[in-house]
């Protein structure tokens, strides 16, 4: 069987404050006391997962939250050296924090530095102070500010800043302000996506006035247009980057259909057995209950053969590239031809081109992303 390329995340799930548009598995930290606990449950857990032999170096290792710039360079120390005692990184292997202005400094970014993280990824939303009100984000404008300076100050070449658009009461005009201020930092990477108001979320059941379709549509059309005549390139639903080598290797692992390892409360895994079987994993949500069960694992399952070139599909079509008939085969064991039907179909309706032995979705079928996902469903 072909080597699957294999990452690891890993889960830190307190918050200064929980966001009300968030539905990730976070919380407020309201105790500090139990960090060092979580911590020393997240080593177990990797020694766990080290043991099991999951085989290929690691590609990419990401700490997401939550805010895992809530933890000390010590923590990550720590956390890394047990890593390197079970797993080989690779030499060029991509080490990503995300952060929230006012919880780093300068000093904090040079002692991560340090330890071994090279790349930042750093929520700012807006430079708006206004619309930070808004969304009730813990942060201000001048924080935010702050907060990349420091990261560019300690010498990260890579690093990512994650911005909203569709935020109340916002236009096209303001959304290209805001996003101009990002660009002006020259960052590598941005994450450029619209506030999505997620099912279990505190501002789903108490709305906003947020931009309608046609004024959506104009923001991400002025957007566009402004990132593009930046020099940055769009090769995500929701990722932009300045060149090929900043884009985020951890995420491109996800969209490929490589494997994960998932180490903390509600992380999730996806490992490749013999024969493509899939095993999918989720650990205990409850950070509470991580800390003292007996198993980590929440749930498993098994996904069989024939569900892997849909799964396949639904991945890699978030990409803005073209989806090689020689990948497809590698990551689930199947040709093409397995999936001809729904090709088909979605060249007919002008969703996608297939050409040179890949899928290249169209223009169409980039404005109508969520219509061709359906058809892989």
């Amino acid at each position: 069987m072909v080597t699957i390329p294999l990452s690891l995340y890993i889960h830190f799930p307190w918050c200064l404050s929980k966001c009300p548009y968030c539905d990730f598995n976070s919380y407020a930290l309201s105790d500090k006391k139990i960090i060092d606990e979580y911590i020393r449950r997240l080593l177990m857990d990797l020694a766990i997962e080290g043991e099991a032999k999951h085989g290929n170096e690691l590609k990419s290792i990401y700490f997401g939250g939550g805010t895992p710039s809530l933890l000390s360079p010590n923590n990550i120390i720590s956390i890394l050296d047990q890593i390197r005692n079970y797993f080989s990184l690779a030499s060029d292997v991509e080490i990503t924090i995300e952060a929230n202005p006012g919880t780093i400094t300068l000093e904090a970014c040079q002692m991560f530095k340090i330890a071994g993280i090279n790349r930042f990824s750093i929520g700012i939303q807006s430079f708006d102070d206004e619309k930070l009100k808004s969304i009730h984000r813990a942060h201000s404008a001048q924080q935010a500010i702050m907060a990349v300076e420091a990261v560019k100050l300690s010498g990260f070449s890579n690093f990512n800043l994650d911005l909203m658009y569709g935020l109340p009461g916002q236009n096209a005009a303001s959304a290209a302000f805001d996003l101009q201020i990002a660009l002006d930092f020259k960052p590598p990477h941005l994450s450029w996506y619209q506030l999505t108001l997620e099912p279990n979320s505190f501002l789903r059941t108490n709305p906003l006035g947020l931009p309608q379709e046609e004024e959506l549509w104009d923001i991400q059309q002025t957007g566009q247009d402004l990132l593009s005549k930046n020099g940055i390139a769009q090769y995500e639903v929701s990722a932009y980057c300045a060149s090929p080598n900043y884009k985020c290797q951890h995420n491109m692992n996800y969209w490929q259909y490589g494997d994960y390892i998932g180490v903390g409360a509600g992380a999730h895994g996806k490992i490749t057995l013999s024969n493509y079987l899939v095993k999918r994993y989720v650990k205990i949500s409850d950070p509470y209950k991580y800390c003292q069960a007996e198993s980590f694992i929440e749930s498993d399952e098994t996904v069989l053969n024939d569900k892997l070139p849909l799964e396949f599909m639904l991945n890699a079509l978030r990409l803005y590239q073209p989806i090689s008939y020689d990948l497809f085969q590698k990551r689930t064991g199947f040709t093409i031809d397995a999936i001809e039907k729904q090709l088909n179909y979605a060249k007919k309706l002008g969703l996608i081109e297939l050409k040179n032995n890949a899928v290249i979705v169209t223009n169409h079928g980039k404005n109508f992303l969520n219509d061709l996902l359906e058809i892989f469903l």
